[in-house]
């Protein structure tokens, strides 16, 4: 796990007074990443002003495009292509099997590492005037009518990332295709659907045998939650067995909301692209836990835009 990175230089041996304990995460493909605990670091490390951009705008704004191709790139090892500060490196250092190293490149695990990384390559793509195209970090899309201007779209997005020194690898290029994934999302003319992977592993789980399991079921269902109508109606039984003040108890009430949670799971409807034709009002759903608004077709001039109103919520309940 250490050869490798080392051989790169990537990290090197050292001595110094910090150290971060080493936390390894597991590949989907099998393989360990060397990653370091750094929330003691993190703690007292000074807040950027810089920020990332909105996981839901990006989505609201690709899904607004309705576009008939798509192709994403996926930058290799990005974090890695970002020298680290001289002076900093000694904060960043580990203990791997009795000796010290630190991080030459900007290391995962760090909380500033997501933001700097977005933005140096946002940068380049800018400097370059890539094609107009969606970014996430590493993660980039871009879109057409025809497979052959997304082809030509894509080329020139990575011809610039190589010459501004980033590493592209085929295998983490996709399309043009009419259907992709970007942001963990299905992408298809423009509508919003859940992953076949993610509803085959969702609808697979087991009913919880306790609060930490219930908790990890509704962490799991959570993101998708506005693709179900009447989510929150529809779960409630199982927020009740994980509250603080109630005993863990898994009955009738809670088999029938995982049942039927599942179920509409693997019937999700997709989202978008965003309507410009019959306005929308607001209707109150009342359920045991709180008032969700849900949207009606309304006359049209009836209403105002309601739009940014419904993203707003969205962005809400994406937190809850």
């Amino acid at each position: 796990m250490i050869q490798e990175p080392e051989s790169q230089g990537v990290v090197n041996k050292t001595h110094s007074p910090f150290n971060s304990p080493i936390w390894p995460v597991r590949k989907s493909e099998g393989e360990w990443r060397l990653t370091v605990d750094y929330r003691a670091l993190n703690e007292v490390t000074p807040p950027l002003s810089a920020a990332m951009p909105d996981m839901l705008e990006l989505q609201y704004e690709l899904e607004s495009k309705a576009a008939k191709w798509y192709a994403t790139i996926d930058i290799a090892n990005a974090f890695f292509s970002i020298p680290l500060a001289a002076e900093c490196r000694p904060q960043f250092a580990f203990t791997w099997r009795g000796v010290q190293y630190t991080w030459n490149r900007l290391p995962q695990g760090w909380k500033h590492s997501p933001t700097i990384c977005h933005g140096l390559i946002q940068t380049a793509l800018e400097k370059g005037e890539a094609p107009e195209h969606l970014q996430y970090i590493d993660d980039i899309i871009v879109w057409g009518n025809t497979a052959a201007e997304v082809f030509e779209k894509g080329k020139e997005t990575i011809q610039i990332l190589l010459e501004a020194g980033f590493t592209i690898r085929k295998s983490k290029v996709k399309g043009p295709a009419r259907e992709i994934q970007f942001l963990g999302v299905k992408w298809q003319d423009g509508r919003r659907q859940i992953p076949t992977d993610v509803i085959n592993k969702i609808t697979a789980m087991s009913p919880p045998t306790n609060k930490k399991e219930t908790q990890a079921f509704l962490g799991a269902i959570g993101f998708w939650r506005m693709h179900i109508p009447e989510y929150s109606q529809i779960v409630s039984p199982l927020y009740l067995v994980t509250r603080k003040i109630n005993h863990f108890h898994w009955g009738p009430e809670q088999q029938q909301a995982f049942a039927q949670i599942k179920q509409e799971i693997a019937h999700a409807v997709a989202l978008g692209p965003v309507r410009t034709g019959p306005e929308v009002k607001k209707r109150a759903l009342l359920s045991s836990r709180e008032q969700w608004p849900v949207l009606e077709p309304l006359a049209e001039g009836a209403w105002g835009d309601l739009r940014p109103a419904t993203r707003i919520l969205e962005s809400k309940l994406q937190r809850v």
